[in-house]
């Protein structure tokens, strides 16, 4: 099925604004500010294409809206584009030539996670990358209408400003917005025109939240590992078991039917869901595919079986599903159009997880370990939301490791979620 998208601004959309500023990098390294202001955008179908509207919460009376005039069609291809794009310069690059420590048909940006030693492939490649992030934002953006006009001045001015926001974008539609970028030409470096660089993104959870069955006031927190344990060699991988198992009450599971088991209680008392497992498409029709992971056995866990376990406790008050849910498995930030089968990480948020960080393509086993740690560690103290610390990785990963791979997380809800001890 096809949509064609649009824009909406409500009320006077040129009032406070006049142009683009200045997008000069300034404080780009300096602590995430996890008290920014808000920017909310919705992305919808409005009779037979898009519409689009924004809202500055610091504003509040100002709303801003216009059709776009792109179709639905080349926009969500052209975000498909962008992933490919990323998945073949980046995880699947193979070296042609020899080099210092390199070997040739090697994938030297997935074998480690400190790329500072190949700045002759990583400065190129992100210059590319950004180029592409903003073309795709181009594209959505691009039209001859006065209101268009209007809402991309406005759009733009707030993405580029110097301001950090929290951007929640609300659309059926689930584009890569971290990997999104403003003109790299107006930024001190292309790193700093990505958008999950420049600002805390979430894409946007719809509808209304509902009361969950109270766990009262813990100690400590309760987590869960569901791994396949073909992983354990990986770097890290251990290093991430031992953290959660010194910071929280952990129940480690490695079989799909432990996990079905869980899932199928009313209460599931755990506040960090964290899934080490292989991500892969199965073929569930002629023109269809759901998203499955496995720990490790054969079964498959997807959107589906995850509805059917809670089919009973769905929006209950005496039931309890609101894990921050870690789902590190190549794939799993996808999602599906409207009226399809949803994947899981789109089932966990509709069952009422506290948020679902996760790839949108394929991701290096090392980097995936590194990245979980990284993420768990800050997040198990309780001082950090989701939102700021998607963000603090993604700069930690830029000026330490010159490695763009953290952009490829995608969060679904959550951008404001801490850890909380008390329910």
């Amino acid at each position: 099925m096809t949509h064609d998208p649009g824009v909406e601004v409500l009320e006077n959309p040129s009032h406070r604004f006049s142009g683009v500023p200045p997008q000069g990098g300034g404080s780009q390294d300096a602590a995430v500010d996890e008290g920014s202001a808000e920017l909310r955008v919705r992305l919808y179908q409005s009779g037979t294409g898009l519409s689009i509207f924004a809202h500055d919460t610091s504003a509040p009376h100002t709303w801003h809206r216009a059709p776009l005039e792109v179709s639905a069609e080349e926009l969500l291809d052209r975000a498909d584009r962008l992933l490919a794009i990323w998945r073949d310069r980046v995880v699947f690059h193979r070296t042609t030539e020899p080099g210092y420590g390199q070997r040739v048909g090697g994938r030297p940006l997935a074998e480690s996670v400190d790329l500072t030693e190949l700045p002759e492939l990583t400065d190129p490649l992100v210059e590319k990358l950004a180029d592409e992030g903003f073309d795709l934002l181009h594209v959505m953006l691009d039209g001859t209408g006065y209101d268009l006009g209007r809402f991309r001045e406005f759009l733009l001015s707030s993405l580029a400003g110097r301001q950090q926001l929290r951007i929640s974008f609300d659309s059926d539609w689930q584009l890569p917005w971290p990997m999104l970028a403003v003109d790299p030409a107006e930024c001190d470096s292309p790193w700093e025109a990505f958008l999950g660089h420049r600002h805390q993104i979430e894409q946007a959870r719809t509808g209304y939240p509902w009361d969950h069955a109270p766990l009262g006031r813990r100690e400590r927190a309760t987590a869960s590992l569901n791994k396949d344990t073909t992983l354990d060699h990986v770097a890290r991988a251990h290093e991430v078991q031992k953290l959660l198992e010194e910071r929280s009450l952990l129940t480690v599971r490695t079989r799909g039917s432990e996990l079905l088991e869980a899932l199928s209680r009313s209460v599931l008392r755990e506040d960090v869901m964290y899934f080490w497992c292989h991500g892969r498409f199965v073929n569930t029709g002629a023109s269809s595919q759901v998203l499955t992971v496995r720990l490790s056995d054969a079964e498959d866990i997807d959107g589906p079986v995850v509805k059917r376990k809670r089919r009973f406790y769905f929006r209950s008050p005496q039931s309890r599903f609101k894990p921050f849910v870690l789902l590190n498995a190549c794939h799993s930030a996808k999602a599906v159009d409207p009226g399809r089968l949803k994947h899981l990480g789109q089932e966990l948020i509709d069952q009422g997880a506290d948020g679902v960080l996760a790839p949108q393509i394929e991701i290096p086993e090392a980097f995936a370990a590194e990245y979980a740690y990284a993420f768990l560690d800050r997040y198990l103290t309780g001082a950090h939301t989701a939102g700021a610390i998607g963000q603090w990785l993604v700069r930690r990963f830029a000026r330490e490791f010159h490695n763009p791979l953290a952009l490829v997380y995608s969060l679904n809800g959550g951008i404001n979620t801490r850890l909380e001890l008390v329910s």
